[in-house]
């Protein structure tokens, strides 16, 4: 079971959570995420004693659902608690200025002190229980250290100021961690589906795969499907990030949460709605937001040894002063409480999963899924980029440009080229085959097809062995090519890629094929070139294309005729050169390359189950235009997170240094820790902004 938790502000309240569910016997697993403000819990009990033991720690708990958008009535009612406690704790102060009503300014300031400090109470107690130090125990701590050397009214504002600082960060957390729940918004929540009695309205949650919705313009698409009915335009800038409305017409696949801008369409669904492209991304997001970041493992490492240490010194400050004879007891306990109050590493531990939680989501509605802080982390650091050229660079639909023939007709060498391919998904198969279909051309039955990777394809005809391919495959069957030299040289220059048709012993015919580069591909590299990113383009295809392309598109480097294999092999000799390595590809024939490389990026992805689940990092249009924006997203989230610590740091050196001269009080040892965590979250935010 999933739980959405309120309440949590730092990451020592999910720890103190977890110990807790662990020590109860009816609990199997149990995982809290405070970055994402979600638990999940698998348990042999209800869920009522599930969501008992989390008021229990002074949390408020709901299950996860698609359309939850926060506790609304729990955030209220703290709020007024809040303000109770800070209307006591004024009337005990204007009190304390009149000699007839002075004597109740500190019973008044108990009060404030009760009605603000009961739910941090609770948390340190069940906290202590837990053998966990976390801010609650710290702050109450200090509140009792403040009512026991007689300093009511110091008491009274630590917990009031403490009670305002964890209103505001929850408060602003839960604006970071809506950039998840305004991706559940995305997709509407009913459609209309078409039935024998007419149109009805349906929870998407009740509509079938194979049913047909009808969607209106202006309207959101509610539901993943394909167009049987009628043409339009669909703005899927809420899913990719394109920024102009793509032309969808029968036949061609919608998604949910984008929106039918012009024709009313009807599209049969061939998505639940839990399995939509969008919902996983939802899900992706989710999980990427939930692991954690290199440096945010080292400062969760690091508050874990910190926190123990600096809570020993506060004891030591207090007794050994005091029993060397280096002042009174009650001055020593006083700065032993304010080290106490700023012992706890709040801001120093959530400025890296704020930042983390902001970039993943303001990425994931610019049309970037990025599947966890590590990944976050890495791209901010490439200093190469690798790109595949078909469907990367170029626009992927080459088309056939030329068919040259010497001694055949060019009918029979497209036959006999359709027939090989026609098993074939590759681009420039599927460009020979609409060439053929355009004629009017049919295959001729082939039979024991295979395909040469890096190489071409084969089929058998009339019991006959035909090939389709580079050069490279004739060449190691031995067939005479000095007659068609001057033709391939010329096609490549060009920036054609030629296909050779013949047999073992002979060439039939060539057929120049096309591909266009993509306006977007020229303004990227440039973009990276500004950056002080190098671009590398990696091809299996002819030098001479490669060039052409490499040229055109003003990348740093290419290399072209790589098999597979090879491609791994310059990844690699790009690592040797001590730059972290990015390689763009498809997600499917580029998954070797994408797996060697320090980042592995695929494009197209929505619709795209495979890309989705081999990179690191997922665009989800299909082309290269986000792929700048996720680069400085990244060195933006890095620049911040070194702010945040930096920050962190001298924040509470700060305090440490101002508790010697009697500079430091307890109010402004709690303003010192909550302001410094509350502006770490506001400075991360600002990645949300970022475009």
């Amino acid at each position: 079971m999933e739980f959405d938790i309120e309440g949590m502000d730092c990451s020592s309240c999910a720890k103190s959570i977890e110990k807790h569910f662990r020590a109860l016997p009816w609990v199997s697993h149990i995982e809290v995420h405070f970055a994402s403000g979600k638990m999940r819990i698998a348990h042999g009990g209800t869920l009522e004693g599930v969501l008992k033991e989390i008021r229990l720690l002074g949390y408020q708990a709901a299950l996860s659902s698609r359309t939850k958008v926060g506790n609304k009535k729990s955030s209220v009612w703290k709020n007024n608690l809040m303000l109770l406690s800070g209307f006591f704790l004024l009337w005990g102060w204007i009190s304390s200025f009149f000699p007839s009503t002075a004597a109740y300014a500190t019973m008044l300031y108990a009060v404030s002190m009760v009605i603000g400090g009961w739910k941090p109470a609770r948390s340190a107690y069940y906290a202590v229980k837990n053998r966990s130090l976390d801010m609650n125990a710290l702050m109450v701590g200090a509140a009792i250290g403040a009512v026991v050397i007689g300093e009511w009214l110091e008491g009274a504002v630590v917990v009031w100021l403490f009670a305002l600082g964890n209103w505001l960060q929850n408060r602003t957390m839960e604006r970071t961690r809506n950039s998840i729940r305004e991706l559940m918004d995305l997709a509407p929540g009913e459609a209309w589906v078409k039935t024998e009695q007419g149109l009805v309205r349906k929870p998407v949650e009740k509509v079938q795969v194979g049913q047909v919705i009808v969607i209106k313009p202006g309207e959101k698409i509610p539901l993943d499907g394909r167009v049987t009915t009628g043409t339009t335009s669909v703005n899927q800038a809420p899913i990719t990030g394109e920024s102009i409305p793509v032309d969808k017409a029968v036949g061609d696949e919608v998604y949910a949460g984008s929106v039918n801008e012009e024709g009313s369409i009807e599209v049969e669904v061939t998505r639940l709605v839990q399995d939509t492209a969008l919902a996983k991304i939802i899900h992706l997001v989710e999980e990427a937001q939930e692991k954690q970041a290199p440096t945010q493992s080292f400062m969760d490492r690091f508050a874990r040894v910190y926190t123990p240490i600096v809570f020993g010194t506060s004891v030591l400050l207090t007794l050994i002063p005091p029993l060397l004879g280096a002042g009174e007891w009650k001055e020593w306990l006083y700065r032993g409480l304010e080290l106490l109050v700023i012992a706890c590493p709040c801001a120093l531990v959530i400025s890296t999963p704020v930042a983390i939680v902001s970039a993943i989501g303001n990425a994931a509605k610019n049309g970037v899924l990025i599947k966890g802080g590590t990944y976050l982390e890495m791209a901010g650091k490439l200093k190469a980029i690798a790109f595949d050229k078909t469907g990367t660079l170029t626009e992927g639909k080459p088309r056939v440009a030329q068919i040259i023939v010497p001694d055949t007709d060019e009918e029979k060498v497209l036959s006999i080229a359709r027939t090989i391919e026609e098993h074939s998904r590759h681009p420039i198969a599927q460009a020979i085959i609409e060439e053929a279909d355009r004629r009017g051309i049919a295959s001729l039955g082939g039979a024991d097809h295979k395909t040469l990777v890096g190489k071409g394809a084969q089929a058998a005809v009339d019991q006959r062995v035909y090939y389709a391919g580079n050069e490279k495959l004739f060449e190691e069957k031995n067939v005479p090519l000095d007659a068609w030299k001057k033709h391939l040289e010329t096609l490549q220059s060009m920036g054609h890629t030629p296909v050779l048709v013949g047999t073992d012993e002979e060439i039939l015919g060539l057929i120049a094929v096309s591909d266009v580069i993509r306006e977007t591909s020229k303004d990227t590299i440039r973009r990276l070139k500004q950056d002080g990113i190098q671009s590398v383009m990696l091809t299996g295809d002819q030098e001479g294309t490669a060039r052409k392309i490499a040229s055109d598109a003003g990348l740093d480097q290419y290399h072209a005729e790589l098999l597979p294999e090879e491609k791994v092999q310059a990844v690699k000799n790009l690592q040797q050169q001590g730059w972290k390595v990015g390689m763009v590809g498809d997600g499917m024939n580029d998954a070797p390359a994408l797996a060697t490389a320090d980042l592995g990026i695929a494009m197209g992805g929505v619709g795209t189950d495979t890309a989705m689940e081999t990179a690191d990092v997922v665009l989800m249009a299909d082309n290269l235009e986000q792929l700048p924006f996720t680069i400085r997203l990244s060195r933006k989230a890095l620049t911040i997170i070194k702010q945040n610590i930096v920050f962190s740091v001298l924040v509470k050196l700060a305090a440490l240094a101002l508790i010697f001269p009697n500079w430091l009080t307890l109010w402004i040892a709690v303003m010192s820790d909550t302001g410094a965590a509350l502006l770490v979250i506001l400075n991360s935010m600002r990645l949300l902004r970022m475009r």
